[in-house]
């Protein structure tokens, strides 16, 4: 049996882990690092893992912060945004209600083939001189105090073996053997459960129909490349293309209105889709013998009573929390709870007392973790409404790219100077969006939203295209300043259009607008 010690042990080389020890690695050039990972690399290319799609931030994070760019540009898709038809019963996609962007949004996202980017991210921790071994089980750990040292024992191809850790990070993904050690798990609301297999063919979205007007509306031709979002009432369907040529595709439901009885295995999951989505299950059935895998999650939402320790513990990915696959975020969260864990093992480096930094990255991290979770708690039943969702879209885009966005971009996540100066503007930020979330619930209550064939192209926004592509702009200490208090106006603006359009000038709702144009905030191609 082998002793060692370390600065760092992770627990778990998933793409919460392995981005953690790049990040210290880049942070940190001199720190002793080891990841302890349970599968064998290499994985199999489609690697059947929670998180393809990313947005804004993790992407971000992949591209600028670790350093990844021209892997990202080079070994994955470019994502063209998120898309969504609202196309319950219908196998006319084509003639639906359709929200997305007809051309690519300047900043960057993309669709991960997790096989191919963990195989990647594992060869890349070994270049920069991290202690990865795969193939390594965990056996049993103790969790020091006090500023007593951690150990980890485990097994791997050259036997056991026990490694003593300053600091102990739990990476392991829904194993989460911190969380369940010290019993953290927290219900947090939000029942839905998933459906998700990889079929290895292409499914091509823009092949559904040879609509000629359909198919120019975007620029390029490419809806395949989206992240597509198949509506309907308490559910959505997912396809996203792979790197590696196979596709993925998922069921995502509100538990009590569609059970995952109906769909926990292929069959079943196909002929849900036949019912409810059938272009998709037409789509699929045709290519039934590139099944490569299945599975299902129930209550897959979860949250943690504590992430980061003074005793130099702390949690990232899965085994901390999760939210909602619906805008992509778990990328997102990786990189917020890693940047606050690098952050913490910097002060500890430092020789300052962790404990108060540990208190405040944590209540940051859960008031941006409870801020994006009203996004999805209670909202699955609008998801059918053609007139409600896409609002709501454009309401949470501009919530997320105006003010998380800010800070991750602009590396203020840890700037406890910024946050605490800009709090009023932040808290009224995030009373607007409790606000708005249930404005979309009490508008949708109210009956109407039906499907029609038009595409409301998010590219005709003017302001919605400026913000996104204002993500990069360098900003000092006063324009970050300025610019959250010009987004949380723009956001006021916002909220005040989406009212009225819901038909009460007042936040009071009346009726929708029955049978009227549109208002101005959406430009509906017919």
């Amino acid at each position: 049996m082998s002793e060692t010690t370390h600065e760092a042990v992770i627990l778990g080389g998933g793409l919460a882990g392995l981005c953690l020890a790049l990040q210290l690695r880049g942070e940190f050039p001199d720190m002793d690092i080891l990841v302890l990972e349970r599968n064998h690399h290499p994985l199999p290319a489609a690697a059947h893992k929670v998180g393809e799609s990313t947005v804004e931030i993790g992407a971000h994070y992949f591209d600028h912060t670790l350093g990844l760019r021209e892997h990202m540009d080079t070994a994955h898709i470019r994502k063209f945004g998120l898309r969504y038809f609202f196309s319950d019963g219908r196998d006319d996609v084509h003639n639906t209600t359709e929200l997305g962007v007809s051309r690519i949004l300047p900043i960057p996202s993309y669709q991960i083939d997790r096989g191919i980017f963990e195989n990647f991210l594992g060869e890349e921790a070994r270049r920069r001189g991290i202690d990865f071994r795969d193939g390594a089980t965990v056996k049993g750990f103790t969790v020091g105090e006090h500023g007593a040292t951690h150990t980890v024992r485990f097994i791997d191809a050259d036997g056991e073996h026990t490694a003593g850790a300053r600091w102990l990070l739990d990476a392991s993904g829904r194993a989460a053997l911190l969380r369940r050690r010290f019993e953290l798990t927290l219900d947090n609301g939000h029942h839905a459960n998933a459906v998700w297999f990889r079929m290895g063919a292409k499914l091509d979205i823009d092949s559904w129909t040879d609509d000629a007007d359909w198919r120019g509306r975007v620029s390029p031709p490419e809806r395949w490349r989206s992240t597509n979002h198949l509506m309907g009432a308490g559910y959505w369907a997912w396809l996203i293309p792979l790197g590696s040529g196979a596709h993925s595709v998922g069921i995502v439901t509100d538990a009590a209105m569609h059970p995952l009885e109906g769909m926990r295995d292929f069959e079943l999951a196909l002929a849900w889709l036949h019912a409810r989505q059938p272009a998709m299950g037409r789509a699929i059935a045709a290519e039934r013998d590139s099944l490569l895998d299945f599975r299902f999650l129930r209550d897959y939402s979860h949250s943690s009573k504590q992430l980061f320790s003074a005793d130099r513990w702390a949690l990232t990915g899965e085994a901390g929390t999760f939210l909602d696959p619906f805008y992509s975020p778990g990328s997102d969260f990786i990189a917020i709870a890693n940047t606050y864990i690098v952050a913490l093992i910097g002060h500890d480096r430092a020789g300052r007392n962790i404990a108060p930094y540990a208190h405040f990255y944590e209540k940051l991290f859960f008031s941006f973790y409870e801020n994006t979770l009203a996004l999805f708690r209670d909202q699955y039943p609008l998801f059918g409404n053609a007139e409600v969702l896409p609002a709501k879209v454009i309401w949470d885009y501009a919530y997320y790219w105006g003010v998380l966005c800010q800070l991750m971009f602009q590396q203020r996540l840890t700037d406890l100077n910024l946050l605490g100066d800009m709090r009023p503007e932040l808290e009224h930020a995030q009373a607007l969006n409790t606000r708005m979330q249930q404005l979309f619930r009490q508008w949708h209550a109210a009956g109407g939203g039906q499907s029609r064939r038009e595409m409301l192209d998010q590219c005709a926004l003017t302001w919605f295209a400026e913000l996104n592509a204002s993500l990069t702009d360098p900003l000092d200490d006063a324009g970050i300043r300025t610019r959250l208090r010009d987004n949380v106006r723009l956001l006021d603006g916002i909220a005040d259009a989406l009212t009225l359009q819901a038909g009460g000038a007042d936040a009071r709702l009346r009726a929708p607008l029955s049978g009227q144009p549109r208002p101005p905030l959406f430009n509906a191609a017919a």
